[in-house]
């Protein structure tokens, strides 16, 4: 009990278990560790969104009819309307110093410049989320993204209108923000096995859009009541999100109980009982036996992993700069599909930027099945890099008959749109989730789990890299016309693929190893097993040079006869 109140057992969770009198089962740990790091993630991109949402009124040229609330708030489809006018910026409209005729490059440094701090803020989180107690690392990252989001609201009623001021605060608020997806991701990771990891972690995965989509609601729901709103709600509710991270959240098996063997709960554990009945009909054994498994668990997860080892573990970094590939396509989509779409003529008219916004988020709604799609193939075939590669690869003609097709009509457009989101989004949701937790729990770190935070870290830190630097290439590339800009993503989406070639050729190797007999000289031999004083004749497959006994006979001498020659084999234990 003594290491529950240093670094264990959430307090409300031990307020659970007094009123309770009783503990929760392992089923139950899990579908709460699920459930409060999707709500986490989902707050971490709800407080991502306001700085899209505010910017026509920080910035307002050009002015369009319509409302500015997004769907379901607004209409779905309406045709473009034109423009009230190319009105001229002035001190009244807008926002000081975003107003101005450099305000639309400010605003867009205000987003490289996060960017850039949550990305090399990555690095640095993730070794801090092995070295530190997660739950602790987690609340103390969405806190303070709060309390920064906040802040740059407050810019409003402070009337604040200095640049720096607003810069300052999305770098900090970038570095908070960084905290967030390794942390869950390890969470994760210590709590499920890899049997299953691809599929509920595809699942898991649509925290982002859920987010997203959140996040634009809550910001526009207050916008009329002045834009500092739009900061300062989605910034209390991660804020908010912080305080019950603190009280409930898990992070580690051990803590509440369960051994934990190889970065997840072990194996005699997720076989053993199921429901808490059972677990209650083990008495003080059970007790006596969380609280020694609790101490042990502790011990064995190891000293945190650096970063040059974390390097050295075998396919993190063709793992990484895929994901750099994959989200520098993905996340040109996120930040440029609206604006392609309200510049392209679909079916005949224009949509307005309004119905553009969103007709995009249908991209994400095929982005999610991609996630779950490609989560419970990869577990089917056990095989990470041979999906991943597949997804990426089967984007490349999805691209082309997007660019080509999506013109005809609207109906071409939604269908061929999805398609694209399954196929990129797919491998960009397995790589950050399940391919980094399988990393993070690697052989080679024998048993060592504090891997886990810094190894995604690693993978999502570099793929940030290519997510900024995609719709910055895209910016400039698109003056030139879209067809430059699709090549560029087919590009990247085939070096993403192709970078995955030597895991791929590994992962059928091992497969078809596996399928092989061991040797290739077989002989079909018959020879006899004596069992104390019972002889069995047993016919099977050996090779030139010997054979294997593999099956144990519970404490009974076994012997073998091959041929004239009897080998004692010894005493096999049950």
């Amino acid at each position: 009990m003594a290491m529950d109140g240093i670094r264990g057992t959430p307090p409300g969770i031990r307020l659970i278990r007094s009123l309770r009198g009783r503990d929760w089962s392992l089923n139950t740990y899990r579908y709460v560790v699920l459930l409060l790091t999707f709500i986490a993630y989902a707050c971490y991109h709800a407080s991502r969104k306001p700085t899209s949402i505010v910017k026509s009124v920080l910035d307002p040229e050009p002015v369009h009819l319509g409302s500015n609330y997004p769907w379901p708030m607004g209409e779905v489809f309406i045709k473009s309307r034109g423009m009230v006018g190319n009105l001229t910026r002035s001190a009244d409209k807008g926002w000081v110093p975003f107003n101005g005729k450099d305000g639309t490059a400010k605003l867009g440094e205000i987003d490289v410049a996060f960017l850039a701090c949550y990305s090399l803020g990555m690095y640095v989180a993730g070794h801090l989320g092995d070295t530190l107690d997660l739950r602790l690392f987690l609340t103390t990252g969405m806190i303070g993204s709060g309390i920064f989001v906040g802040l740059f609201g407050m810019g409003y009623f402070w009337h604040i209108h200095v640049f720096w001021y607003y810069l300052l605060m999305q770098m900090i608020a970038g570095l908070f923000q960084a905290t967030g997806w390794p942390s869950v991701v390890a969470v994760i990771g210590n709590w499920f096995g890899k049997r299953k990891r691809g599929l509920i972690m595809g699942i898991w995965n649509a925290h982002t859009s859920v987010g997203n989509i959140t996040g634009s609601l809550l910001a526009a729901s207050v916008l009329q009541h002045g834009w500092g709103w739009s900061f300062i709600l989605p910034g209390g509710s991660i804020f908010l999100g912080g305080i019950m991270v603190y009280l409930f959240l898990a992070a580690y098996p051990e803590d509440v109980g369960f051994p934990c063997s190889n970065g997840w709960v072990s194996q005699e554990v997720e076989g053993g009982p199921k429901d808490e009945e059972a677990q209650i009909r083990k008495g003080g054994t059970a007790e006596a036996e969380r609280s020694s498994n609790h101490q042990a668990g502790s011990m064995n997860r190891g000293g945190a992993v650096g970063l040059v080892e974390a390097f050295q573990i075998p396919g993190v970094i063709p793992f990484a700069m895929c994901l750099f590939f994959a989200k520098l396509v993905a996340y040109t989509f996120l930040y440029w599909l609206p604006f392609y779409l309200s510049q392209t003529e679909i079916g005949g008219e224009y949509v307005s930027v309004k119905s553009a916004g969103n007709l995009s988020t249908l991209f994400d709604v095929g982005g999610i099945v991609g996630g779950i799609l490609a989560g419970y193939i990869s577990d089917k075939l056990n095989a990470r890099a041979i999906t991943a590669a597949s997804f990426m690869y089967a984007a490349i003609p999805a691209l082309v008959l997007y660019r080509l097709y999506g013109s005809i009509s609207k109906t071409w457009n939604i269908i061929l749109m999805m398609i694209t989101g399954l196929f990129v989004n797919g491998p960009y949701a397995l790589i950050t989730t399940a391919v980094s937790a399988d990393l993070g729990t690697h052989k080679s770190l024998k048993g060592n789990s504090r891997a886990l935070a810094t190894v995604t870290a690693i993978i999502d830190g570099t793929g940030s890299v290519g997510a900024a630097l995609g719709p910055l290439l895209t910016g400039f590339i698109s003056t030139k016309g879209w067809n430059e800009v699709f090549v560029m993503l087919i590009i990247g989406a085939f070096i993403a693929g192709l970078l995955l070639t030597r895991l791929v050729i590994a992962e059928i190797q091992e497969r078809t190893s596996i399928q092989k007999p061991p040797s290739d000289t077989l002989q079909q031999q018959s020879i006899s097993v004596k069992i104390n004083a019972t002889v069995l004749t047993v016919g099977n497959r050996f090779n030139a040079s010997g054979f294997c006994i593999s099956t144990s006979f519970g404490g009974s001498k076994v012997i073998v006869n091959h041929g004239a020659k009897k080998i004692p084999v010894g005493s096999f234990g049950s």
